[in-house]
């Protein structure tokens, strides 16, 4: 997971190595200044010779750093799941993630649940087929509904769709039976894929697969 945090780490300094490139400066100095143009361009020069350095530096460092096998990378502000191989993007996913809804807990005190998808570096944990949802006690107490005490009550099918990846705590990548929300942050933490897409990622993904979640 070392490589995989430097790789993300580097990916990050070289979109930002990109925003930070200058516009020509031609165009933020009136015509009457040719001296001090012909200065500051001369130093924008520079400035854009050294970006472009450590550009292609920090790119080599990438190209080498980036896992062999395939990772899952999850962005949760544009609700993107992408599959990469290197650079490589192999798929490019329409998700639905955490909505941040907080709920709070029964009884005295201040506990709460907070809805969010857990964001850092995780790994594949379990790959399951045709997965039953066990249902967690917010999920009753959402629904205004008493909390059962027999086991098999929570147990609900059809619901997490044909494949399911965990990767801890109770987190899964699976599917949905709402998929016109994809594309928005509406789960309780789990990454939701449609149908196609999360066969794509059952098949790619092995346990131990990197997932990196921002």
């Amino acid at each position: 997971m070392m490589s995989v945090r430097v790789a993300f780490s580097s990916f990050l300094l070289i979109a930002l190595l990109v925003a930070d490139v200058p516009p020509n400066s031609q165009a933020l100095l009136p015509d009457s200044e040719p001296h001090r143009l012909s200065t500051l361009d001369t130093a924008g020069d520079g400035h854009l010779h050294s970006l472009q350095a450590r550009y292609k530096a920090l790119s080599a460092q990438l190209s080498r750093l980036s896992p062999q096998q395939p990772y899952i990378l999850v962005d949760t502000a544009r609700n993107h799941l992408y599959v990469k191989r290197r650079q490589e993007v192999v798929l490019d996913a329409i998700a639905s993630t955490g909505s941040g809804i907080i709920l709070d807990k029964p009884g005295e005190g201040n506990d709460q649940w907070v809805f969010d998808t857990p964001r850092g570096e995780f790994l594949v944990q379990s790959k399951l087929t045709d997965p039953a949802w066990v249902k967690p006690d917010w999920a009753f107490i959402e629904e205004g509904e008493e909390i059962p005490k027999n086991p098999a009550d929570r147990v609900e099918q059809g619901v997490l769709g044909e494949y399911a990846l965990g990767f801890g705590k109770g987190y899964f990548i699976h599917g949905t039976l709402y998929t016109r929300l994809l594309g928005k942050n509406v789960t309780h933490g789990c990454i939701r894929l449609n149908d196609g897409d999360l066969k794509r990622v059952y098949t790619f993904a092995r346990v131990g697969t990197p997932i990196i979640i921002f």
